[in-house]
């Protein structure tokens, strides 16, 4: 038999505080790293906040905007584009950025943490 890890939602601050067009970086239990992303169209998602190219925590001070239709951020390091939705690098698809489910509740944003 199987262990399966339970995932639980975490508070991660008010709605308000994430700016349309920008992250911000969380502290999960673990002490893994997320960035919290909102975009121009009020949509938010959460990927990890590791670049896997320079292996900084930077992606949420990374420029949120679309490619190609796409919601994107681009790491303020070497400006590698990673799909905010599957987290795929959009310029080396060989290359991802874990993701985690994300949702606002009563004006508050939660990630689900493992």
């Amino acid at each position: 038999m199987t262990m399966v890890a339970e995932q639980t939602w975490v508070a991660v601050c008010p709605a308000d505080e994430v700016l349309r067009a920008y992250g911000v970086a969380a502290l999960l239990a673990g002490a893994e790293q997320v960035a919290i992303f909102r975009t121009e169209d009020d949509e938010f998602f959460a990927l990890s906040n590791i670049d896997p190219f320079s292996r900084a925590a930077v992606l949420s001070r990374g420029i949120v905007g679309d490619r190609g239709g796409l919601p994107v951020v681009a790491s303020p390091i070497y400006k590698q584009a990673f799909d905010l939705r599957t987290g795929v690098c959009v310029d080396d698809p060989d290359v991802t950025v874990p993701t985690y489910p994300v949702r606002v509740l009563d004006g508050v944003v939660q990630v689900k943490s493992p």
